[in-house]
């Protein structure tokens, strides 16, 4: 071998070292990534944990803490930590506004998907992306200072700060969140399908109802789970526009509290270390546990949906 293809040898044998080396750290930078996900959020769980475990395992009483409706942390005499009514409201106001929000942003994600023109598309995308990017805060002053009088005018209750006052507000968060995803699961079917339901003589309605939701179902069911999240995730909206009563609803113009806005409310008043501050941690856990059954059930779900496929 001559001088000059030894140095092209070389030259190669160098490059080819340097990209393999390349590639192996973007691999593990990618894995490392992966593995950081599953990392923090045992961190999350170990850290809400710990400050609830204490009075978790010696002094509360489970029964009477999911099963009671009595929350008087505070009180000097007789201390009770009931969060049953806190579990009924937050479920009885995101169950309401995921009623309303499901219809809507699904409907819309397919309206955006497959029914809107270039430009029209493209302006709704902005518009829903501003909607998703207006602060919780924010919204709770529209519950406290829009939605509360028109509630009270339009239906002729007593007070606005309710049930349905909450849903709407998390419906309208929850919505930008289904429209995203619910479109690009729409966008992931393949052009084939459409075209070949098209040369059956499929209606754009048939082909939306028999074609692209049972094939786009799974990314359809991540982005309800995506909104029920949001939903059951919310602090400052509900906190603001539910009346904040501790209260069982029985129609939706009674006020209530969740789980969440009742960490907000009480956390920065809890003495650091005492049992009102670790209950606040122990419906922390709670709310964790209940975000897991969730999207296990989901991916349960999906699981059959594919293997019936």
């Amino acid at each position: 071998m001559t001088r000059i293809g030894r140095r092209r040898a070389e030259v190669w044998f160098r490059r080819l070292s340097w990209s393999r080396i390349g590639e192996a750290v973007i691999e593990n930078l990618i894995r490392l990534c992966g593995i950081s996900a599953v990392l923090f959020v045992f961190g999350i769980f170990l850290f809400v944990f710990r400050e609830g475990a204490g009075f978790l395992f010696d002094g509360l009483d489970i029964e009477k803490f999911l099963f009671t409706t009595e929350w008087y942390p505070t009180s000097r005499s007789n201390v009770r930590y009931g969060v049953g009514a806190l579990i009924v409201g937050t479920f009885s106001v995101t169950v309401l506004a995921m009623a309303i929000a499901v219809p809507f942003g699904l409907g819309a994600a397919i309206f955006v998907s497959e029914f809107c023109g270039k430009k029209l598309r493209e302006a709704l995308k902005i518009v829903i992306e501003l909607l998703a990017a207006i602060p919780s805060v924010v919204w709770g002053f529209i519950g406290l200072s829009v939605m509360n009088p028109l509630i009270q005018k339009v239906f002729n209750v007593p007070i606005g700060l309710n049930v349905f006052n909450g849903a709407i507000l998390l419906a309208l968060m929850s919505v930008p969140i289904m429209v995203s995803i619910g479109e690009d699961a729409l966008k992931a079917v393949p052009d084939a399908y459409r075209e070949a339901a098209l040369a059956l003589g499929a209606t754009r309605w048939q082909i939306v109802y028999r074609v692209l939701l049972p094939a786009g179902k799974n990314g359809l069911l991540a982005a309800v789970l995506l909104g029920v999240g949001r939903a059951v995730g919310e602090t400052m909206a509900v906190l603001m526009a539910t009346g904040h009563a501790v209260n069982i609803p029985r129609t939706i113009f009674d006020p209530v509290r969740t789980l969440t806005a009742t960490i907000a409310a009480e956390l920065g008043e809890a003495p650091v270390g005492s049992d009102h501050y670790q209950v606040l941690f122990i419906i922390g856990i709670l709310l964790f546990s209940i975000t897991f059954a969730v999207n296990l059930t989901a991916d349960l779900v999906v699981k059959g949906i594919r293997k019936k496929q």
